[in-house]
């Protein structure tokens, strides 16, 4: 088994971000065109402010507190993290209620399995 590599030292950031699904294609685009790549997608439901919407199912209306979202991860060197939050809010902004959120946190570490390299080399 290869040695763990040691990585810069330099503090991380785990960036997650809710948003609505159509707005997906655009955060992505403008991520890519910025030149940050590698995130995590999941879709997920929740809700906020905006409460739920009505449906109708088989003829009959209903109405479900939980609305579906896209949560994205991405991990990123610290000097990155303004531009990364900067470009998600622009791109997934409708001006609407349940735009969404980012939350940012420290990231501690991150170890690339096959390499083994550590830190902000791994990402």
């Amino acid at each position: 088994m290869q040695a763990l590599q040691a990585g810069s030292t330099k503090a991380m950031k785990y960036i997650t971000a809710i948003i609505k699904p159509f707005t997906f294609n655009e955060v992505r685009n403008a991520l890519a065109d910025a030149g940050i790549s590698g995130m995590t997608v999941g879709e997920v439901s929740g809700f906020g402010r905006q409460k739920g919407q009505t449906e109708v199912y088989r003829g009959a209306e209903y109405t479900t507190n939980m609305l579906p979202k896209l949560k994205l991860e991405i991990a990123v060197a610290d000097a990155l993290e303004d531009k990364v939050v900067e470009i998600i809010a622009k791109a997934a902004n409708n001006q609407e209620i349940g735009d969404g959120k980012i939350f940012v946190f420290d990231l501690a570490d991150a170890i690339r399995i096959r390499t083994g390299e550590r830190g902000d080399l791994a990402l």
